[in-house]
């Protein structure tokens, strides 16, 4: 059997605080979304005025990145690239940048989702979360 690690309630908890800071720092209002790697919602918040649609989309793009094991920006770029078949694929629940795996030794312990300003800033957040914890 192999070993591998796993996110524990303290590193979901130094990721959302350092996104959300990183979100603040910048005066950016989001919604932030956790997941383990099968997906599972492990954090979510929604920032003070943030759109009530990134309360849909951050889980959409954490799911997307844990399950494909990949930014899901990836997948954006794939559609954008004129693969619009992509856009069938089961599973995957917003294919628009933000969602970042935390990936570990190879493997992907999760993903952070974030959704509330321009993607590239959506996944800046995103990073600065997963970086709390040395990833």
């Amino acid at each position: 059997m192999k070993t591998k690690s796993v996110l524990d309630l303290a590193d979901v908890k130094a990721i959302a605080s350092a996104a959300e800071a990183e979100a603040v720092k910048n005066n950016w209002a989001v919604s932030i979304c956790i997941v383990d790697d099968g997906g599972h919602m492990l954090w979510f918040q929604r920032m003070d005025g943030a759109a009530p649609v990134s309360a849909h989309i951050a889980p959409g793009k954490a799911v997307t990145s844990a399950m494909g094991r990949r930014e899901s920006k990836g997948y954006e770029d794939m559609i954008n690239g004129g693969r619009a078949s992509f856009l069938s694929a089961p599973g995957l629940q917003a294919m628009l940048e933000g969602g970042v795996p935390i990936l570990k030794d190879g493997l992907c312990l999760g993903a952070v989702g974030v959704s509330g300003v321009k993607s590239t800033e959506d996944a800046q957040i995103a990073k600065a979360g997963i970086a709390a914890i040395g990833l």
